[in-house]
């Protein structure tokens, strides 16, 4: 350790994790000593960053956890030789243990395809899989495994991968567990990532879940938040308890760090045109008569077709339990039309049975991100919040003033949504009609 007893140990920044602020009233910029925390308009702290002295008083007094310290790479790999203890107090069993991990480098992102077309979630955690992969001072890699695809390592590159790995075979075709499972493992062992990341969809949860089996690592499914810690461990955030808490989960013994996000929970990056990086081509081929299963017809849901995609609208309406009854989603329906967008709602009111299961928003349903959230009579139980939460403006619409969907709403109106609703839709008809 005589290498590391002269190094500074670096304090990094403080910074502002987006929506967990609660506006509780500039604790944060009471404790810091250096005036490096201004507040925003609507209440949220603004991280002077020439300022910040990395003291830690502002993380430590707020009561949301809404910020965080953040390290450049290089000052991560300082940290983790600072914390570390010398080779020679340790044992062989952790020695060992040490050298297993500290041969994993590099994040990757399994890109999900069906038929070349790309789940929207593969690009959403090639942007957060960028952040991570800066963070750690590695590269970002997008695995693509299919049939005909290797046109897809273009796209990978245009939201921010470094590198594709790609595997192209007719027996790739079409989704089966075995064979994907085999090509995913066979990929780990190769190259060692520290963190592969793939969407909580029917076939990521299905592929992620036999990989990490195999491989004899941890996964921690349904992440709302991902970040690295100063001991290169991935920070995976969750609810967890039905919901009423957000546990962070990290895999610090066993490589790679596994986690599966939903649909809208991370932004979609911005595609960048032209962008170019390097393509691995790894030929793994499987016998066909070597794979139990068999794909003999695929079956398109036609209904499927009138569904209304809560999760990718942009103008969402909900009503919750407040709506009191089924009949009373018609003004929110009509408000919803006038806007362009669809109406959602609570767990409470699907369980009511006054809307189908398809249109629940939260830790139950579908996670969103719309231009416009409207809440209307909804409490904001942490279930129903942390799938709405990362909307762009929220408005929310409820009689109780103490009702948690105040803390994260962007506009709040206490009042009867029977009066309320009725007004917004008819100032909004006659603007429309005006233009």
């Amino acid at each position: 350790m005589k290498d590391v007893e002269n190094v500074k140990k670096p304090r990094g920044k403080a910074r502002v994790l987006t929506g967990r602020c609660v506006a509780c009233g500039a604790r944060c910029q009471s404790a810091c000593p250096v005036d490096g925390v201004e507040m925003s308009e609507g209440g949220e702290p603004i991280i002077v960053v020439e300022r910040c002295i990395g003291c830690l008083k502002c993380v430590k007094v707020c009561p949301a956890g809404a910020l965080e310290m953040f390290y450049t790479a290089k000052e991560l790999e300082i940290l983790a030789r600072l914390s570390g203890k010398g080779e020679e107090d340790l044992d062989e069993e952790e020695l060992e243990r040490r050298r297993r991990v500290g041969a994993y480098r590099g994040v990757w992102v399994f890109i999900e395809q069906n038929s070349g077309e790309v789940a929207r979630v593969s690009w959403e955690l090639t942007g957060v899989g960028r952040e991570l992969a800066e963070k750690l001072g590695v590269e970002l890699t997008a695995v693509i495994i299919g049939d005909k695809i290797s046109h897809l390592a273009n796209d990978a590159f245009s939201y921010g991968a470094d590198q594709a790995i790609v595997i192209n075979d007719p027996v790739f075709r079409l989704y089966r567990t075995e064979p994907y499972l085999d090509a995913m493992c066979h990929l780990i062992d190769k190259h060692k990532p520290e963190v592969v990341l793939m969407g909580a969809t029917g076939m990521g949860r299905d592929l992620a879940g036999a990989v990490a089996t195999r491989v004899k690592t941890g996964l921690t499914a349904d992440c709302t938040g991902l970040d690295i810690d100063e001991k290169r461990n991935l920070m995976q955030t969750r609810p967890a308890f039905g919901g009423n808490i957000m546990a962070t989960i990290m895999c610090d013994r066993f490589r790679p760090q596994m986690a599966t996000v939903r649909p809208h929970v991370m932004p979609m990056p911005e595609r960048r045109s032209g962008a170019t990086g390097r393509v691995i081509e790894e030929h793994f081929t499987i016998p066909e008569s070597s794979i139990f299963t068999r794909v003999l017809e695929v079956i398109t849901d036609k209904a499927g077709k009138d569904k209304v995609d809560v999760a990718g609208a942009e103008f969402i309406v909900s009503g919750g339990r407040g709506m009191m009854a089924k009949e009373n989603f018609g003004m929110l329906e009509e408000l919803a039309y006038l806007l362009g967008g669809v109406v959602g709602g609570s767990r409470s009111a699907v369980d009511a049975g006054w809307l189908p299961q398809d249109r629940q928003v939260g830790q139950t349903g579908k996670t969103v991100r719309p231009k416009i959230y409207i809440a209307c009579g909804i409490s904001g139980a942490i279930q129903h919040l942390v799938g709405m939460q990362d909307s762009d403006v929220i408005i929310a619409i409820n009689r109780d003033r103490e009702a948690p969907i105040f803390e994260v709403a962007t506009f709040g109106i206490v009042g009867d949504l029977f009066q309320v609703v009725p007004v917004l839709t008819g100032r909004l008809r006659e603007l429309k009609e005006a233009r």
